[in-house]
Order: structure tokens, then sequence, then C-alpha cells
């Protein structure tokens, strides 16, 4: 069974996702030791194991505090991960995604056809996540899309045409689901597509530690390898800082992690 990883990569006007990616498949290599696979429109890609072309699909704005402006969102493609990957055994990450260290090795030894995060964390500890972590009038319980593993099954597929019907269709669910916000997020399409592929019932297939997260408003550097140091006001509003070594997160601000991609230590 081949393993390797998958990652979306489309540029905006403020991020090059490309380069993230290209720069996440090093440290994937480094770290887990498989091959990477991305798709983004640019034929020219370089620094990946596999390049595969395709178009956007329709776009989003969404607002960035970090860029303190609405930019152009390219997140409508994660749904053909299932159709489009080129591994029996797949991890699909976020360019965003900083892999520190070999903990999502581990995954691949798990026993089920598809796993994702239920929870997220704020790394600082300075924001509630409770708020993150359910979505829609009626609180439903999110999954994030930032990490997920899946192999090639009958389970995995009907999640996947599930997530592509809740995109192609997504007025509908965000009437259905009370979703007050009209952008459309693959989180929320992989939260009701896991729901409704287990008929309605909590779904069991968790990474069994919880994602962490670097706020956008938070500072994140980079001071060695696999090193970062996260700059933030505390709830009291006191200055503060603690480092990440050798520690796995979603970089939910990008201005900071493209500096780091650009100036690599």
């Amino acid at each position: 069974m081949t393993r390797g990883a998958l990652i979306f990569a489309f540029n905006n006007e403020t991020t090059d996702y490309v380069s993230l990616a290209a720069w996440s498949a090093g440290n994937i290599r480094r770290h887990l030791g498989i091959p990477v696979a991305v798709v983004t429109d640019q034929s020219d890609a370089s620094g990946f194991d596999k390049v595969i072309v395709t178009q956007t699909a329709a776009q989003n704005r969404r607002y960035f505090p970090d860029y303190d402006q609405a930019v152009t969102w390219h997140n409508m493609n994660r749904v053909t991960a299932y159709e489009l990957t080129p591994w029996d055994h797949t991890l699909v990450l976020d360019a965003d995604y900083v892999v520190a260290s070999d903990q999502l090795a581990q995954l691949f030894d798990v026993r089920s056809d598809f796993l994702a995060h239920r929870w997220a964390k704020d790394v600082s500890d300075c924001n509630d996540f409770r708020g993150l972590n359910w979505f829609g009038q009626h609180r439903m319980p999110q999954w994030w899309a930032t990490v997920m593993l899946f192999k090639k099954s009958r389970t995995a597929s009907m999640i996947f045409d599930c997530m592509n019907m809740i995109r192609d269709h997504w007025q509908h669910y965000r009437d259905l689901y009370c979703i007050s916000k009209s952008t459309y997020r693959n989180d929320y399409a992989l939260s009701i597509a896991l729901m409704t592929v287990n008929g309605h019932v909590p779904y069991d297939g968790e990474i069994p530690w919880q994602l962490m997260s670097v706020m956008p408003q938070h500072g994140l550097t980079q001071t060695a390898k696999d090193q970062y140091r996260l700059d933030f006001t505390d709830t009291q509003n006191r200055a503060k800082w603690i480092t990440l070594a050798d520690q796995d997160f979603h970089a939910m601000g990008k201005r900071d992690l493209g500096v780091i991609v650009g100036n690599p230590s």
C-alpha cells in the first residue's frame, strides 16, 4: 500500500501558498519519510514528488486578521482529495500546517479508514476554542479538515462524495444547520459529511490529540530548525512568549509563516 501526503496550494493576492507547501514538503519528508504531492494551478511548481495541476474551484472571500483585510480564499478543491490522490493511504495537510516532529507517522498504523481532528486548541491558552469546536445555531460538533488521513475505501469514498454534495449545495446545508456565516468552509463540509455517513451519530475516527493552533494575532518567528517562538498578550494584557520545540501546529495566520518560509533558519 503506497503512502504519501497531499497538499492543496493556490496562491492569492497576499500569500504564496505554493511556497508554503514546498517548505512543508521538506519537513514532511524529513520527519515522516513519505513523498508529497501538491494540487495546484501552477504547472511549474517545484519541491514536490508529484504535481497535480487543476483549476481552482469557485472562490471565497475571507477576512484575515494578520493582513487586516478580506482576501481571495481558494478552499473549495479539498473535496477532490479522494479522486486526485496518487496514494493508497493519504495524509492531507493544509499548506499552513507546520510539521516539526514525527507524531503524524503514528496515524498510518491506526486501523481506521478516515481520521481527522475533533478538537483544536490555542497553544498559548489565551483563546477559548469552545466557539470554534462547534458550529451553527444548534452547536453541531466541528471536525477540522486541516489534517485528514484516509485509505482508499468505501467509507472514505462516501465521506468525500458527501463533502462534494455539501459544497455544491452549500446554501441548502447552511440553512439546514443554521450557519450564520455565508463563507463555505471545508471544516463545516467535513463535519456534516461525517455525521451523515455515520448515520447521524458521533463519528469515532478521531486523531487522538488536539490540533494545536497559533492564532493570527500572535507573533511567530523561527529560532532554530523545528523550533519557533510565539509572542502574545495574555488575558491580563501582559506580554508573554513561549517556545514551540518539536511541536506540530496549525499557523492560522499566514503572514508570519510566509516570512519564515522566505527566510528559513
